[in-house]
């Protein structure tokens, strides 16, 4: 704690206003998996919606996710994209945490990052299972710390998996496909017969 509490005040902040939108986000999904077996995914989803909409820099994310296609694209477009971008990341959130037996989030520090980020450093504990480690990539962005990337239990960031996945439909049919497909599977998500997997998270 006295480590990421340094790296925090030298740059001008203390280190709970750094975390504040991981604090936020895990005090939610907490509230969420506990209630789970009285809420069904569009419930969740509710839920999540705000909180995620204001721990996460959903445009910016979408940019990196998509790239030159984002940087050529039309403002009424962009807009679509960011929507159904954010729409489907909280859908996926409000299906993979449907139940709670003893987890909890644990915030091990933050460290430095590339171009002015800070890495929250957090793990998700689990009754008789190894610990799932998450890194929150946080940004100041308009005087207010948010999320921009998480790097998962392997390393590997998460908006780099998306650019990836969402490579081939931009090169061949554009972001109005992208966001065709987003809002499509947001609807599968949120449908009735959903039966959600309880995977660990991802945005």
């Amino acid at each position: 704690a006295s480590a990421a509490q340094s790296i925090a005040q030298s740059a001008g902040d203390p280190a709970r206003e750094i975390s504040a939108p991981v604090d936020k986000l895990h005090a939610t999904l907490l509230a969420v998996m506990k209630q789970a077996n009285t809420q069904d995914i569009p419930a969740r989803f509710r839920t999540l919606q705000p909180v995620l909409a204001s721990s996460f820099d959903m445009r910016l994310m979408t940019a990196l996710s998509t790239g030159s296609y984002w940087r050529k694209a039309p403002d009424d477009a962009k807009l679509s994209l960011v929507a159904a971008f954010q729409r489907f990341s909280v859908a996926t959130y409000a299906a993979r945490f449907d139940g709670w037996s003893g987890q909890s989030f644990e915030t091990l520090g933050i460290q430095e990052g590339p171009r002015g980020t800070r890495l929250v450093r957090t793990r998700i504990n689990r009754p008789q299972k190894d610990p799932v480690p998450l890194t929150y990539v946080v940004r100041k962005i308009d005087a207010r710390w948010r999320v921009v990337d998480i790097l998962l239990d392997t390393g590997i960031s998460e908006i780099a998996v998306r650019r990836s996945e969402y490579g081939a439909i931009l090169k061949s049919d554009g972001i109005p496909a992208l966001t065709v497909l987003l809002n499509a599977r947001a609807d599968k998500l949120l449908a009735p017969e959903t039966r959600p997997s309880g995977a660990p998270p991802a945005p």
